[in-house]
């Protein structure tokens, strides 16, 4: 991960253990009401021009809450924007687990991609303000722990050992990640239905073979 992707993770940690200080549950739901008012402001804003020229100002005005509530959780507008993709990212990565899919699949591939694929817009504001390599490394750490608990509930992978599984997880998620990396890069590619079934025919090779020498 890199050094602002774990800056990041640290700071958004220490704030959502600082709403539990006082009246917990109150304060739970307003901090999280004010953090949805917000993310919703910018991506409205977002649709109508690029992050670069919306302001602090508009996304407070369209939101509803005070400038310093802002800076009480977000260091700039682009920090408010990674922050909005890491809760999307921890989402997708726990999808299948969250419904315990009854497929073979260990990450939601086609669905992910195809959500990346149309939020150009975002990418290219996460990589104008030098965030892209943020949303990656964050995006390997949430699948790293969606493909372990899927890994935990599949009877496919029994016969992984339980300390295997976590690193397993965060090496299949770092594919995950690059295979995206990759997909976003080619002109004309596969769809993400492809991406899907290659990702894990990948997958289910390699844990097959794993399996095999125990």
């Amino acid at each position: 991960m890199s050094k602002s992707a774990s800056r990041f993770v640290s700071a958004k940690s220490a704030k959502r253990r600082d709403r539990w200080i006082g009246e917990p549950w109150v304060k739970d739901r307003r901090v999280g009401r004010t953090r949805a008012q917000l993310g919703q402001a910018l991506r409205k804003l977002m649709e109508e021009r690029p992050l670069e020229k919306v302001t602090v100002r508009e996304v407070i005005a369209l939101a509803g809450v005070s400038r310093s509530a802002f800076y009480d959780h977000y260091e700039d507008k682009a920090d408010l924007l990674l922050s909005d993709m890491d809760e999307f990212l921890e989402r997708m990565a726990m999808l299948l687990a969250a419904v315990n899919d009854p497929s073979n699949r260990v990450a939601p591939v086609r669905e992910f991609f195809a959500h990346v694929a149309e939020a150009k817009e975002i990418r290219g504001a996460l990589a104008r303000s030098d965030r892209l390599q943020d949303f990656f490394d964050l995006a390997v750490e949430h699948f790293g722990r969606g493909i372990e608990a899927r890994l935990n509930q599949m009877t496919a992978a029994k016969d992984l050992p339980m300390r295997d599984r976590s690193l397993l997880a965060r090496a299949l998620a770092g594919a995950f990640v690059a295979l995206l990396n990759a997909w976003l890069r080619k002109s004309g590619p596969p769809s993400p239905e492809a991406m899907d079934d290659l990702f894990h025919q990948l997958t289910w090779t390699g844990l097959a073979g794993i399996q095999s020498r125990k």
